[in-house]
């Protein structure tokens, strides 16, 4: 197995040199020359975010929550991509950006393009942390490498790969190992389910639904319960929160006209649902099969008692392809927002902004390896990440492609009174109550760990507070910021203008 892992993995570094020969400036390195086809747009996209989350912590958190456990992931992150292609792929792709924080710059000016950047850099750190964290629980399993070296040597790989040929060199290996990827995933799904159902998949399918509880298989809490705020946050976060991200934005703006950026997307969300749905049945059926199983490590488990060895080794590439670029995809984004829209404003490296943008992939790995030495979850990581890119630029971005903004103040103060609404109610909460994993019901929890500690009205008013998710703090004083701007700068023309004709001047067919 070693050996087939090391000579795929030289395969994937001689692939990314090859496209390293590509790059000839930024928007190359960045964004693919803007040319991808359909094929290789859709391979990488679906390759950034069909990730350690989708793959071992959808099925941990199917094995211990059921259908709730996984509403963020992939049932909300598989629609947040079809709603991206439906209302904002075409608008954004004609704008000719690079980054998000360009889209900023342009619609709301420069101090919002740079309070942006300095919000979206840290929120991936999460992202990035979790695909080190699945690729050292691999290299712990199926090694010996201890968990705190494996997320190293992942680190380092990750960091090796990215700084081959950036854009290029990311897009070529994600649509190599999505390939295999989804065909040793179709290989696990198929084996696991005909030993299940001896001998037959369908039997297993069948099996499966009959010995599970029902309660699991509901994708809705019971109605009028406090559960149902913490349910409606998740949905939130993950259909909205996505929209804003520069990894999906990087795809939309690589692509070679308006209609691949929309396709991309709206084939990339049917695919990951199809494909997301393996690892939940996986960590669905582990309560049969294993019910005294590590649920860290459900899909490793199944494979090493399903699958034959040569089986086996089919399926650590292709785990380890789909971790691996999500993790190059991952660190891009926000490198390609430090480097173009922070670093790059101060002049340092003026003249080599493929230099910079190469130094800052190993600055911001840095911060995702430190996030990764946390202790945090996997799928607790993905929805920090998310959750900070909605309460902060959902607001500005959709106002700016579908409203007519009055001044820049109106994106500046969403940013602002977004993220410290929502981290005024998440850090008490993130540094001071320390409980076992509850799951969806974490903010439940939280209530009735205040009640307990402050007797009377006081208690019952601050779990009353705290019952309402994060986000919905978050996004509400966004959306009242960004209001109450645009009546204080009433009688202002808009400031997007030139955005909207940007946007939504369509040139040919290809292009509706």
């Amino acid at each position: 197995m070693t050996t087939a892992l090391v000579l795929y993995m030289l395969a994937l570094l001689l692939l990314g040199v090859f496209a390293s020969r590509k790059v000839k400036n930024e928007e190359d390195f960045l964004v693919a020359g803007r040319r991808l086809p359909l094929f290789l747009a859709w391979g990488s996209l679906i390759a950034t975010w069909f990730g350690a989350d989708t793959m071992t912590g959808a099925a941990e958190e199917a094995r211990n929550h059921g259908l709730l456990g996984v509403v963020l992931d992939p049932f909300a992150s598989s629609a947040t991509l079809v709603f991206t292609g439906l209302f904002f792929a075409a608008p954004l792709w004609r704008m000719k950006l690079l980054t998000t924080g360009d889209f900023m710059r342009r619609a709301y000016g420069p101090s919002a393009e740079v309070i942006a950047s300095c919000i979206q850099v840290p929120a991936y750190f999460g992202w990035i942390a979790a695909q080190y964290i699945a690729l050292g629980q691999v290299q712990e399993l199926y090694f010996g490498i201890s968990r705190e070296n494996g997320i190293l040597l992942a680190c380092l790989v990750t960091v090796i790969y990215t700084l081959a040929g950036g854009m290029w060199s990311v897009t070529l290996i994600d649509t190599l190992q999505i390939s295999v990827a989804f065909v040793g995933l179709l290989i696990l799904g198929y084996s696991v389910f005909s030993h299940f159902g001896d001998g037959s998949a369908f039997a297993g399918i069948d099996r499966l639904r009959n010995e599970t509880p029902p309660e699991l298989f509901s994708l809705v809490p019971p109605a009028m319960t406090a559960a149902t705020l913490a349910w409606l946050g998740t949905w939130t976060v993950g259909v909205l929160g996505n929209v804003s991200g520069q990894d999906l934005h990087q795809r939309i703006f690589a692509a070679k006209d308006a209609w691949t950026a929309r396709a991309t997307c709206i084939l990339a969300g049917v695919f990951y649902f199809a494909f997301g749905m393996i690892p939940v049945a996986m960590g669905l059926m582990s309560r049969i099969t294993d019910p005294a199983a590590d649920g860290e490590k459900i899909l490793q488990l199944m494979a090493g008692k399903y699958l034959t060895t040569g089986l086996s080794v089919v399926f650590v590439i292709s785990f380890v392809s789909i971790v691996l670029s999500t993790s190059c995809s991952a660190v891009l984004a926000p490198a390609t927002i430090l480097g173009h829209n922070l670093i790059g404003r101060t002049g340092l490296l003026k003249g080599n902004k493929l230099l910079l943008e190469r130094l800052c992939v190993v600055l911001v790995s840095i911060g995702g390896l430190f996030m990764a030495n946390r202790g945090k979850s996997i799928m607790a990581l993905l929805e920090f990440s998310v959750s900070m890119q909605l309460v902060s630029l959902f607001v500005p971005i959709a106002m700016g492609l579908y409203a007519r903004p009055r001044s820049g103040w109106c994106a500046i103060s969403a940013m602002v009174l977004g993220m410290t609404f929502f981290l005024a109610r998440l850090l008490p909460e993130e540094f001071f109550f320390t409980v076992p994993d509850v799951g969806p019901q974490a903010g439940l929890a939280y209530g009735d760990f205040l009640r307990d500690h402050f007797s009377g009205r006081l208690g019952g008013i601050l779990k009353d507070v705290v019952t309402i998710p994060a986000e919905f703090y978050g996004l509400g004083a966004a959306l009242i910021g960004y209001g109450v701007c645009q009546w204080l700068f009433r009688g202002r023309p808009n400031v997007n203008a030139q955005v909207l004709v940007d946007a939504w001047t369509i040139n040919d067919d290809r292009d509706r």
